[in-house]
């Protein structure tokens, strides 16, 4: 998901795809602990959109 993707979502939604993301991060984590990812990558990956959710939310929470 990028940031243009993430600029049109509407606020419930961005709280929506921020837990659903959050959840998705933890699963993903205890997977990989249990037996390694085909791609780690994932992970890192999902953390950058989780960030990006959480700016979005951030900017405009402030105006």
């Amino acid at each position: 998901m990028n940031q243009k993707e993430i600029k049109i979502l509407s606020d419930d939604e961005l709280v929506d795809k921020l837990g659903e993301l959050s959840k998705t991060l933890y699963d993903t984590k205890v997977t990989h602990t249990v037996s390694p990812l085909e791609n780690p990558l994932q992970i890192r990956n999902i953390r950058r959109t989780i960030a990006r959710l959480k700016a979005e939310i951030s900017n405009r929470s402030q105006k």
